[in-house]
């Protein structure tokens, strides 16, 4: 359930009241009279005190509340006094549903606020200054803004809990862990994967895998989305930036980056900017500065993606409306989500032939650097490290399959969330916003736009769309500016379809064919997708995007903290901007992938060549296969 839904309200005299519409309180009808520290507003009925305050620009501390999370109420940080209760209430958890006044600040509420706080710095072992969250975690900021300066309860030295590192994704150090079950919430709730629960009771309880296992022997898909939501270290992303440090500084190592879009529209935001900033060109100049020999647009390998994932979708259609091959598995899924990988592999892996073959852009870029880049510019693959700035943890687990080898080498060496790249950028001695602007290096320096909104959710299809529509009829998709709105948006599950008319010749089967796709984002969202694919209701549909993370690669695992609906929404907003003020929108007229189909990959898209490099098979067993 999410914080902004709610049970339908009771309806009280003389006030009316309509149910809740798509889990947005403020469509109850009415309002109720409050007040809130001797100030007279009003309020959407059923309304939260917490965002009854937050409209009337009121702070009140929280740690257990989340806006993509359902109310839990267990922290108790943001107490406050409500006329007519005997204790203090959580404002995150109280319903307004009658008159009532509130005070926010009140000695009572400021003392039972700070005790809680040295309560949870008693069992908070460690210190900050090595903590990976220093300077931008809740618990401390919350210490800082009470005042705490000394550990009122004791504190502990030693970790009580040893650190999980078997994860190539996501380490979990339980002895910072403040039991706000954020991440029980977000993996159960918001992902619905259910790897992490409570466990136990009283003072005994914490939060565990099943039988206690490693992450690494769980059902986690390495999303990082429990990462996002944590208010301390307990979760964070597995660091390589040492290795890339030491190998950028071995003279006989050719280190090259490939940068993803959402990174670009987001890093800023770890350099003071307000969320919606894209620094896609000052991000290359930094990068150079840093070391990097080569700095490359993962776009490229987004329209890559396209001209491999397209022609096979296309060639699957051929195969059930010509040869009329009943076997062809239909709708066709994407595959560039390594979280929806393995969720899939995890979870139903008896529709794995619905996977497209076509591997993610990171791992494409990686296996042709180390193959066509590196014979042209001379250099032994076994020398080439390969990095990957990308949005998402999972791309660290994704980049570490030991059959993601196409080059004979390890084809991606390192994968760099957001907030790493950040560090490194600031470890450097580097203030990205002003560093004057560059462009990517040749030859993987030109992308389409199409390859660039690849970032947010329906990017991908909406990509897809503008080449294979123009391929099968020989137009430009119809809509305004190639802005395809139907694939846009933040709805959990969107559906829709294009009709194909006045078909090319070689394409005349399509002619009349409602071309039918879903737009999915979430994993609870992609359940739903299966459960449908299941039950048969997608029988009619041709292509379905789904992205392990809310929001798409936007609100991916390895993004700046935090993040939430609001900014998901203006990072998209960079995307889109970005992508309109392009001259090349569609990924076949990239002139860079021309190139690379007459010189490299001559057999065209699907060949021989393009699979043995570019694409990849599953198995039932939950494996990759050559």
């Amino acid at each position: 359930m999410n914080s902004k839904e709610s049970r339908a309200p009771v309806s009280q005299k003389g006030l009316a009241v309509t149910p809740v519409k798509n889990g947005d309180i403020s469509t109850v009808g009415g309002t109720i009279s409050i007040e809130i520290n001797e100030k007279k507003v009003s309020v959407p009925f059923g309304i939260t005190i917490l965002e009854a305050c937050k409209r009337n620009k009121i702070h009140i501390p929280t740690l257990c509340y989340h806006p993509d999370l359902c109310i839990a109420g267990v922290c108790r940080v943001c107490v406050v006094e409500v006329d007519g209760f005997r204790t203090l209430q959580a404002a995150c958890a109280f319903p307004i549903t009658s008159p009532i006044k509130i005070k926010t600040s009140t000695p009572q509420v400021r003392t039972a606020r700070r005790q809680i706080i040295d309560l949870l710095l008693s069992e908070h072992s460690g210190e900050c200054y090595s903590c990976v969250r220093n300077g931008n975690c809740e618990l401390q900021s919350l210490a800082q803004e009470y005042g705490v300066d000394s550990y009122t309860f004791g504190h502990v030295s030693q970790p009580k809990y040893e650190v999980d590192k078997s994860s190539t994704a996501v380490i979990r150090d339980m002895s910072k862990c403040i039991l706000c079950k954020r991440c029980v919430r977000t993996c159960i709730d918001l992902q619905e994967v259910g790897v992490l629960e409570t466990v136990d009771r009283g003072d005994n309880t914490r939060i565990g895998t099943f039988l206690d296992k490693p992450l690494a022997d769980v059902i986690c898909i390495s999303c990082g989305q429990c990462i996002n939501r944590c208010p301390t270290a307990a979760l964070h992303s597995s660091d390589p930036s040492d290795e890339i440090w030491k190998a950028i500084d071995d003279p006989n190592k050719h280190v090259v980056i490939q940068t993803a879009p959402s990174p670009r529209a987001s890093i800023g935001e770890l350099f003071d900017l307000e969320p919606g900033n894209s620094m896609t060109f000052q991000l290359n100049t930094a990068l150079r500065r840093i070391g990097f020999d080569a700095v490359f647009d993962t776009n490229f390998a987004a329209d890559l993606t396209i001209m491999e994932e397209g022609t096979e979708l296309l060639l699957r259609l051929k195969k059930l409306l010509v040869e009329k091959d009943k076997t062809v598995k239909l709708p066709q899924f994407t595959s560039c989500s390594p979280g929806w990988v393995t969720f899939i592999e995890h979870f139903y892996p008896e529709y794995l032939d619905y996977l497209s073959t076509a591997k993610s852009p990171q791992q494409m870029f990686g296996a042709v650097l180390k193959t066509f880049y590196a014979a042209q510019v001379g250099i032994d693959a076994k020398d080439i490290v390969s990095v990957a700035l990308m949005p998402c943890s999972a791309k660290k687990f994704e980049c570490n399959r030991p059959e993601m080898n196409a080059s004979g080498y390890k084809d991606v060496d390192y994968g760099l969330t957001t907030r790493e790249m950040a560090k490194m950028i600031k470890e450097a001695g580097i203030w990205l916003p002003e560093m004057p602007k560059s462009h990517f290096d040749s030859p993987f320096g030109d992308a389409s736009g199409a390859g660039l909104i690849f970032g947010a959710t329906g990017g991908v299809m909406e990509a897809a769309l503008r080449t294979v529509y123009e391929i099968v009829t020989g137009r430009e998709v119809p809509f305004e500016g190639l802005n395809i709105t139907p694939a846009r948006g933040f709805e959990g599950i969107r559906q829709a379809s294009i009709k194909l008319e006045n078909c090319l010749k070689g394409w005349k089967f399509f002619e009349g064919v409602d071309f039918r796709f879903i737009v999915s984002h979430g994993t609870a969202n992609a359940k739903k997708v299966m459960e449908m694919l299941k039950s048969g209701m997608l029988n009619d549909v041709h292509f379905v995007e789904i992205m392990a993370c809310p929001g798409g690669c936007l609100g991916g695992g390895g993004q700046p903290i935090p993040t939430t609906p609001e900014i998901r929404k203006k990072r998209a907003e960079a995307i889109y901007s970005e992508d309109a003020s392009l001259e090349i929108r569609k990924s076949h007229k990239n002139p860079h992938i021309t190139m690379l189909y007459e010189k490299f990959l001559t057999d065209g898209p699907c060949g021989h060549i393009s699979h043995k490099l570019l694409h990849t098979h599953y198995t039932k067993r939950g494996r990759f296969i050559k």
